[in-house]
């Protein structure tokens, strides 16, 4: 595992304890997650984590942008947020089929009561880490 530099912007603390408890334990362990990917490949030194469109987000060289959010609008669901503008969800979609929920090619979405299959979701999160380098690539690489 690499040791990354988090470059944390001060605004995300304080978002993430504005959700309600049990929501922001579920953001929380996306964050953990998308974290340790990142630290799992060797050519990403440090992952910025700020605010795009007031939602939580990571961003790496070479990478495309990962946001999270949850709305009280549907307060038993959030999501993990990609590029619609890239093939990152239309390739979760071929290579996972219906493991996941999404929301067109922009979203992986998640009940509050949903086991996540973490193993899965870490593919998907390090496309999008490397996306840059993966884009030219059948299946993003997989």
């Amino acid at each position: 595992m690499n040791k990354i530099n988090i470059n944390q912007h001060p605004q995300v603390k304080s978002k993430f304890a504005s959700y309600p408890p049990h929501v922001e334990k579920k953001l929380r362990y996306l964050r953990d997650l998308i974290i340790a990917s990142a630290s799992e490949i060797d050519s990403i030194q440090e992952i910025e984590e700020t605010l795009k469109w007031g939602e939580p987000s990571y961003l790496v060289k070479k990478g495309s942008t990962i946001r999270m959010d949850w709305k009280p609008r549907a307060p038993n669901q959030y999501a993990l947020y990609f590029n619609c503008n890239t093939r990152l969800v239309e390739t979760f979609k071929m290579v996972f089929g219906d493991l996941f929920n999404y929301e067109k090619n922009r979203a992986i979405l998640f009940d509050m009561d949903d086991e996540i299959p973490s193993k899965e979701l870490k593919e998907c999160v390090e496309m999008a880490l490397k996306y840059h380098s993966l884009k030219d690539k059948p299946f993003l690489g997989k």
